[in-house]
């Protein structure tokens, strides 16, 4: 599993950090598709990264209506779709909280 970042610790990551480890990583990720770059994908790691600090203590499970009825309006979001980006926000979200399988054998 991906090391689980502690938000309650004062240097914990910021998005610059965690930007970094997923432009190293991405490609890995199972459900990155040819022809779609780190850009394609960054706005749902922002968006999953972002969340999972202010609600560390939530699943996915309970999260996720939320989000994906919150995506449309997110500032970072650029042309991807829901559907398309919600596993990348998933698999974020699992890194931040540390609940989840966020390694790059795991099919979501």
């Amino acid at each position: 599993m991906a090391n689980k970042q502690n938000f309650t610790d004062p240097n914990r990551s910021d998005w610059n950090t965690e930007e970094r480890w997923w432009r190293d990583n991405f490609s890995s990720r199972p459900y990155a598709r040819a022809g779609r770059d780190f850009d394609y994908y960054r706005g749902g790691y922002r968006y999953g990264f972002e969340n999972a600090a202010r609600h560390p203590n939530r699943s996915w499970d309970e999260v996720e209506t939320e989000l994906r009825s919150g995506w449309d309006k997110y500032e970072h979001r650029g042309q991807s779709t829901w559907e398309d980006i919600k596993d990348s926000v998933r698999d974020a979200w699992h890194r931040v909280t540390g609940k989840g399988d966020t390694s790059s054998t795991h099919r979501m």
